[in-house]
C-alpha cells in the first residue's frame, strides 16, 4: 500500500470563524491531538485531501502528516461531511507512535457468500457487528476484518475468534467470544416453506378424502349386490 502523506498548515484562527475562513480558501480545517502535546488547529488543501480520502486508505489508517520539514505518524480518526454535497468539512488526526498499539474500529467484510450452500437453502446473513474494535500496532492496522462464509452451514453462529487478526492484535472486548453474525433461515424462505407445507397438507387431505369416498362407494355397491 502506497504511503499517504498529508501536507498540513497550522491555522491561526480557531473556532467556527477560523474553520469558515479555511474553507473559503479551498482548504479543509482539522485538529491534531494526542500524544504528549496539546491540540493544534490545522488545515489541508481540499483537492489532494479528497483524493487521499476517496482511495479508502485514509480514514482509520496510519498516514504521515508533514508540516514543513517535520513529519509525524498520525491516524485519521474522524471526518465530517456536508450532508448535501458530501464535501469534507472537518477532520481529526491523532498523533501515534507507529510501533505502539492503538485502539481502533475496523470494518468487517463477509466474502464467498455465493459459494455458501446455506444461502442456496434459504439462509440469510444476520450481521450483529459491522465493525470490531481492536488493539493493534499502528503500522499493522488492517483495512478490514474478513469472514469467509464458504464452508458455513445454515444455523451457524460466527464469532470473533474466527477472524484472523495481525500478530499481537486482539479485540478490546476480552471477556467473551462475541458474536459477529449468524446464518438464519430467511423469513421469505420460512413463508415459502409454510406455503409448501400447507399445499402438501391440503393435497394429502384431498387424497384421503377421495380414498374415503371411493371406499364408501365400494361398500355401498357391495351392500346393493
Amino acid at each position: 500500500m502506497a504511503e499517504i502523506i498529508l501536507n498540513v498548515e497550522v491555522r491561526d484562527g480557531v473556532g467556527t470563524g477560523g474553520a469558515r475562513q479555511a474553507r473559503r480558501e479551498g482548504k479543509v480545517p482539522g485538529i491534531l491531538y494526542g500524544g504528549d502535546k496539546g491540540p493544534v488547529a490545522i488545515s489541508v488543501e481540499e483537492r489532494p485531501f479528497r483524493k487521499s480520502l476517496y482511495t479508502g486508505k485514509l480514514l482509520g489508517h496510519l498516514v504521515t502528516l508533514k508540516y514543513g520539514k517535520e513529519t509525524q505518524p498520525v491516524i485519521a480518526k474522524d471526518i465530517q461531511f456536508d450532508p448535501v454535497t458530501d464535501r469534507p468539512l472537518h477532520f481529526d488526526l491523532m498523533r501515534v507512535d507507529e510501533h505502539a498499539p492503538v485502539k481502533i474500529s475496523i470494518p468487517v467484510h463477509f466474502k464467498n457468500q455465493d459459494e455458501c450452500e446455506a444461502f442456496r437453502q434459504g439462509g440469510a446473513l444476520e450481521i450483529v457487528r459491522h465493525d470490531v474494535e481492536i488493539m493493534v500496532r499502528a503500522d499493522q492496522i488492517p483495512e478490514e476484518l474478513v469472514v469467509d462464509l464458504k464452508n458455513h452451514k445454515l444455523g451457524d453462529t460466527i464469532r470473533v475468534s474466527e477472524i484472523k487478526l495481525p500478530e499481537g492484535a486482539h479485540p478490546t472486548i476480552t471477556d467473551r467470544d462475541f458474536v459477529i453474525a449468524s446464518i438464519k433461515v430467511s423469513s421469505a424462505a420460512m413463508s415459502e416453506a409454510a406455503d409448501e407445507a400447507a399445499d402438501a397438507a391440503a393435497e394429502e387431505a384431498a387424497t384421503e378424502a377421495h380414498a374415503e369416498e371411493v371406499a364408501e362407494e365400494a361398500t355401498e355397491e357391495s351392500s346393493e349386490g
